[in-house]
């Protein structure tokens, strides 16, 4: 409401001095497209923070539509000699238009978005899997280390252990998940304690970037000296999941072999439309 007051007085401060020119009338839908240019230019510089000269602001936008400032004026001064028109319903009208760009733009930004999830959920691919591992001595607790190679996207962890009462490591014992770049160095650093007789369900997610060269997992740290282990580990799964802007590439280039993408399709349309229609 106060970007519409500061338009209207800004195109009103001088109907006196200019009361004695000929001026032209904007009609009302081109000064409601006016209006609806000018708020748009409020909410731009509004969020910005910018000082600028509010009349100096607005005359592009009246000139874009073939008016000055002094026509503008003119027009709006001219709505208190009309009894059938009220200049509310002007600007009822440019918000109206805002306001149904606004749910059209909404629905654009939801279509992207849905573009973004189905490549990226087309693109998701499982690149380790292991069933079942048991760990019943020290030796096998090698089963327990993973190191995948890794590209920029993201890797999700997801595994389900059980340490039971065979196990003799009474404490300490833990899972490590990072992220190891070139010269060796741990980011996304993540440790848990394991918990003790019930099976529980453990999960990361890392986001790798061009800086990192494998993801590494380790379910059998020992805080202390390690003693005889007792581990069973089921469905462990590492997935990993492009970067949203190679999926949506991949996705394009998949999609290039439908029909209505395939350049055959381009070359047939071409050949079915008379020339004298191009």
């Amino acid at each position: 409401m106060k970007s519409i007051l500061r338009f209207l007085c800004c195109a009103s401060w001088a109907l006196l001095a200019g009361a004695c020119a000929r001026h032209t009338i904007i009609p009302d839908d081109e000064l409601a497209l006016i209006f609806h240019d000018a708020f748009l230019t409020n909410a731009y510089t509004g969020n910005r923070s910018m000082k600028l000269d509010s009349l100096n602001l607005y005359e592009p936008i009246f000139a874009a539509y073939g008016y000055t400032t002094s026509d503008v004026q003119y027009t709006i001064g001219n709505f208190s000699k009309r009894k059938s028109a009220r200049l509310g319903d002007v600007v009822e009208r440019a918000i109206a238009q805002l306001e149904e760009e606004g749910k059209m733009y909404n629905r654009e930004v939801a279509i992207l978005d849905t573009i973004d999830h189905v490549a990226r959920r087309t693109f998701t691919r499982r690149v380790h899997y292991d069933s079942l591992i048991r760990v019943k001595s020290l030796r096998d607790t090698s089963r327990l280390r993973l190191s995948i190679d890794v590209q920029p996207g993201e890797y999700e962890l997801r595994l389900k252990y059980l340490v039971d009462s065979l196990d003799r490591n009474e404490k300490g014992l833990k899972g490590t998940v990072w992220l190891e770049r070139a010269d060796s160095s741990r980011t996304n650093l993540y440790t848990i304690t394991l918990r003790r007789r019930r099976e529980e369900t453990f999960s990361r997610k890392l986001v790798a970037d061009t800086s990192h060269r494998r993801l590494r997992f380790d379910l059998a740290t020992f805080a202390a000296a390690p003693r005889t282990p007792s581990i069973r580990v089921t469905d462990l799964s590492v997935d990993y999941t492009p970067e949203t802007r190679a999926a949506v590439a991949d996705l394009y280039e998949q999609q290039l072999d439908i029909r209505i993408f395939a350049d055959e399709f381009f070359r047939a349309l071409r050949a079915a439309t008379p020339k004298d229609s191009l």
